[in-house]
């Protein structure tokens, strides 16, 4: 997930059995079974054991480009896709029902993305699949007439992926991979999450939950890299990692496909619990104590950067460096301002901001690797405390940008921002209020600053230390926001530009 504050509620609160598929073996293609590679024919799936792959793929390929553009996930929206180009297809399973793993490079304008597809295949259609799940009938070819679907939407072909997990096999080109540790159960069926997000999750009983990269990057994907990091480091505020699957894609890096890690059944997500307490304003000025989960949800986000800079590089960016980054920030502001007309009045007083960033920190910054996407939303609150999740960073950036050290500070602005949507999002589309907005924006402040509070107190470097850092981090966030809102979601403009207007007018 990664979107912006709302949006984010994770799929945790999807939680639920799935009802248990078919017992029995595995039914797989055998440890070290290949790709596929043109000219491997067989038998279609409803009479034979085999599996032709290269038929299967060919004939697909008209039906995943009729479906693909109305995924959530899919990041082409709005451009024609020009052509298709099976990267690699895996048989996973063959038989009735059949699942092949398909890495497609995927042409749309003039750019290019990798998707991570799981293919069902099944005579018929399985019952209670929904139509979004569908990608519709074969009609030629030895498939004819079966029925070609997303199989992270059948139960007993996601059990099948957890046992490649628990077994940690490898099938060509695809690993799986285990952490020590007690085994995973091999038969037990998963649910697709339904909350939107970039990624697919999906759900086995109340232990486990499996993230499926659909949009690929060769690389280390860093929701893996920095979640084993901390689960190797003893970390409690993330869910332990426990497996996880990867593809070499053409000799390159091993690119991440999924992510395996222990679910949590009890966890109430923080971007729900602040709406809750947000709503409450408007029958009770005070409504509760947010502020001490936000000082508590600050001192793990500080525990969590601790471990981080212990467990891995930690950097100092010297003054040029840091102009650098000034610099950076500056474009992305000149650029937004290009698309976003409103914008263009505070640019004056937040390219000062960017320059007083430089002129404060003459022996340069510290950067490490930080959590790069956290808002409320990223949050979950347990029976033992804040946990953290989807370590993944911004989507839209590529897998090299987001292992790039930052300050730890942008983690922390990242957060404040999320505190004023939390306010804001009870204010947005009704009637202008001041008594109301009055009491958002003293809600927001008074968390704000109890996170703080709580990061400084859990070790983390002090906010009010740096003012200048935290006020550039701030803008720059607010800027994307911007961005976002003028394209996606025109009504909540006014969230991120308050947030401007509070920023450039600053003493």
């Amino acid at each position: 997930m990664s979107e912006i504050s709302r949006s984010q509620a994770h799929v945790h609160r999807d939680a639920g059995t799935a009802p248990r598929g078919p017992g029995g073996p595995h039914g797989a293609a055998p440890r070290g079974a290949g790709a596929y590679a043109p000219g491997t024919y067989g038998s279609r799936p409803r009479s034979s054991s085999s599996l032709a792959v290269g038929e299967l793929v060919q004939a697909a390929l008209p039906l995943i480009a009729a479906w693909l553009p109305g995924q959530r996930w899919y990041a082409g929206k709005g451009q024609a896709i020009t052509a298709l180009h099976p990267l690699s297809a895996t048989p996973l399973l063959t038989g009735d029902p059949a699942m092949v793993h398909l890495l497609l490079r995927v042409e749309h304008g003039s750019n290019a993305d990798i998707y991570q597809l799981l293919l069902g295949l099944r005579a018929e259609a399985p019952a209670g699949i929904g139509p979004d799940a569908l990608l519709g009938g074969l009609t030629h070819g030895p498939y004819d007439g079966a029925a070609l679907y997303d199989a992270v939407h059948d139960p007993e072909l996601t059990g099948r992926l957890l046992g490649h997990l628990a077994t940690a096999d490898r099938f060509g080109p695809l690993a799986f991979r285990r952490t020590p540790g007690p085994g995973l159960p091999s038969d037990l069926p998963g649910r697709a999450g339904t909350a939107e997000q970039s990624n697919t999750s999906v759900i086995f009983g109340s232990s486990f939950i499996l993230k499926l990269f659909r949009r690929i990057s060769p690389g280390t994907n860093p929701d893996l890299e920095l979640s084993l990091a901390l689960s190797r480091a003893g970390s409690t505020r993330i869910p332990r990692v426990a497996a996880w699957f990867e593809s070499r894609m053409e000799a390159t890096e091993p690119a991440t496909l999924g992510l395996l890690q222990r679910f949590l059944p009890d966890a109430e997500d923080g971007w729900e619990l602040a709406l809750d307490q947000v709503a409450r304003l408007k029958g009770d000025p005070s409504p509760g104590n947010f502020a001490v989960e936000a000082h508590r949800l600050g001192r793990a986000t500080a525990e969590v950067h601790r471990v981080l800079a212990r467990a891995l590089p930690v950097a100092r960016l010297d003054r040029e460096q840091t102009g650098r980054l000034a610099t950076a920030m500056a474009e992305r502001l000149d650029v937004a301002a290009a698309a976003v007309p409103a914008l263009r009045r505070y640019r004056p007083a937040l390219h000062t901001a960017f320059r007083q960033l430089t002129a404060d920190h003459l022996t340069g910054l510290t950067v490490q690797r930080i959590h790069g996407d956290l808002h409320l939303g990223q949050a979950m609150r347990t029976p033992h405390g804040w946990v953290l999740l989807d370590f993944e960073g911004e989507p839209a950036k590529s897998v090299a940008e987001r292992r790039l050290p930052q300050p730890a500070l942008r983690d922390v602005a990242a957060m404040l921002r999320s505190f004023d949507y939390a306010a804001a999002h009870l204010l947005a589309g009704a009637e202008p209020d001041p008594e109301l907005a009055h009491l958002a924006a003293g809600w927001a402040a008074r968390n704000r600053t109890a996170y703080c509070a709580g990061y400084t107190a859990a070790g983390g470097s002090d906010p009010a230390s740096s003012p200048e850092l935290l006020r550039a981090l701030e803008i720059d966030k607010a800027v994307y926001e911007v961005v976002y809102e003028a394209r996606h979601r025109p009504g909540w403009l006014p969230i991120p530009l308050t947030a401007i207007h509070r920023l450039a007018t600053a003493p």
